[in-house]
């Protein structure tokens, strides 16, 4: 039977990280699965609960969790409801906060312990993924869709000169027309970590084996960030979805039971490459 149990762990500055793990109560140490959201994602956001069904379904543990400092709270899991810590996150706090998971998945504190983990990385948590995969040997296998090839793809780049002198910019959230707070502070550390936080880079250094998906009609980040990321590291695979845009069908919210056609596709290869 599918189970899903839930854990708060501290991530980074101690703030809490809300996390669930789906999987079947007659595969507790099936291999561990963790997904790694988006930028303004969030774990429960669209159709990532019956991702997580699909692949507890398929023999996996799938954990998913909230940044620490991705705006939602332990009691507003899917509102960006805190946007101070919203605006005070880093990317060097995200790969912080995902070694913290790492170590929970790896250490057993409160499941059976994993000896590695796969990754599974959306858009910005694909950039996120692929350093961490480059630095971190528990990682045995990444898988990223959507992933961007830089930081700076999550902005227009003529809004940074007025960013730095205001301290401060605002990222519009279409779907809740919140406009969500960024301090400079984000810039600061891509600038005082211009090689960790160089995903192109980190890219090339990867030995595990990595799936690369991406959809052809991907609005948000264009394909040329999927081949660049190939070109970077040419042992991995690119797989390109015909008319998948950037998060293959599914949007937020999600009503339906089943997953997007587009979406099970990414799911299907997934899992196919995650059992090689």
């Amino acid at each position: 039977m599918i189970r899903k149990q839930y854990f708060n762990i501290p991530g980074a500055k101690g703030r809490g990280m809300l996390m669930d793990l789906t999987f079947d109560d007659a595969l507790k140490n099936a291999p561990m699965v963790i997904f790694v959201h988006g930028f303004k994602g969030f774990k429960d956001w669209g159709s990532h609960n019956l991702v997580a069904n699909y692949f507890a379904a398929n023999g996996f543990r799938f954990l998913k969790f909230n940044f620490s400092h991705n705006g939602t709270t332990t009691a507003h899991p899917t509102d960006f409801a805190d946007l101070i810590a919203f605006a005070d996150n880093t990317f060097t706090i995200e790969l912080e906060d995902l070694n913290a998971v790492i170590d929970f998945a790896c250490g057993g504190s409160a499941m059976p312990a994993s000896p590695g983990v796969y990754l599974i990385g959306h858009s910005m948590g694909g950039g996120i993924s692929i350093i961490k995969t480059a630095e971190d040997e528990r990682v045995r296998k990444l898988v990223t869709m959507a992933a961007i090839s830089s930081f700076r793809n999550l902005w227009s780049p003529d809004i940074e000169q007025q960013w730095r002198l205001q301290g401060i910019t605002y990222i519009l959230n279409k779907r809740t027309g919140q406009e969500l707070p960024l301090k400079k502070s984000l810039l600061e550390d891509l600038d005082k970590n211009p090689t960790r936080l160089d995903v192109v880079s980190k890219a090339a250094l990867i030995k595990q084996p990595w799936l690369i998906v991406h959809g052809e009609a991907d609005p948000t980040v264009p394909l040329s960030s999927a081949k660049e990321l190939e070109a970077a590291q040419p042992d991995a695979e690119l797989l390109v979805i015909p008319g998948a845009d950037h998060t293959f069908g599914s949007a937020h919210p999600y009503l339906l039971d089943t997953l997007p056609l587009l979406l099970e596709e990414f799911c299907k290869a997934a899992v196919i490459f995650l059992n090689k």
